[in-house]
């Protein structure tokens, strides 16, 4: 299985402006969707928490898996206001940009690297929220486990179309290896956070 079924199929190092495979914009929309869908849920939750604190949104399931801890922490406003509207705002952005990909539009290559730079910023903030979850609120939020995982696999697969379209420098082995195994790297990379929460509370989940 190749990436060129999920990735570019478009122009190359030279080319004015790029597009994408169809299979890459449908990427776009789907991982865009899963995100806006996590952050409209958590963002209805908050709302109602701050109307009636004694509100247990439908996903705190048990002491671990308690999205309320998670809302009711600071790390929640990391930015001054509530982290799910960021998301409304950002996986809006990338749905809207999938679907112009399945319509046909080509961007130029700023516009590539500043997709790539707000999806490695979406992930670098993921993964500062996954590490306060695990280790300093301990809780972990469904809803954002599903934000994170869509913006993982948003990030790698945006990265790999600009390194195999020339568009970020890269030699060619790495050129060849994503267009092969891309899939590899978010794969990898989730499954690396699952092994975090499986041995966080391995007592927990074990007992």
């Amino acid at each position: 299985m190749t990436t060129a079924a999920v990735d570019d199929v478009s122009s190359g190092p030279g080319a004015t402006t790029v597009g994408s495979s169809r299979a890459f914009a449908w990427m776009l929309v789907v991982t865009g969707a899963a995100g806006l869908l996590a952050a409209w849920v958590i963002t209805l939750d908050k709302f109602k928490l701050l109307e009636d604190p004694n509100f247990t949104p439908g996903c705190s399931l048990n002491p671990i898996v308690s999205c309320g801890n998670i809302m009711k922490s600071e790390q929640a406003s990391a930015l001054g206001f509530p982290n799910p509207m960021l998301g409304l705002v950002t996986y809006g952005m990338v749905i809207a940009i999938g679907v112009a990909l399945l319509a046909g539009a080509r961007y130029r290559r700023w516009y590539w690297l500043g997709l790539n730079a707000g999806t490695l910023f979406g992930v670098g903030f993921c993964m500062w929220l996954m590490y306060q979850s695990l280790y300093t609120i301990n809780a972990l939020c469904l809803w954002c486990s599903l934000a994170w995982v869509a913006t993982i696999v948003m990030f790698w697969y945006v990265t790999s179309h600009n390194v195999r379209n020339g568009l970020l420098p890269a030699p060619r082995p790495v050129r060849d290896f994503l267009d092969e195994f891309t899939w590899v790297l978010p794969v990898l990379h989730i499954g690396i956070i699952g092994m975090l929460i499986l041995t966080r509370w391995w007592d927990f989940w074990t007992g």
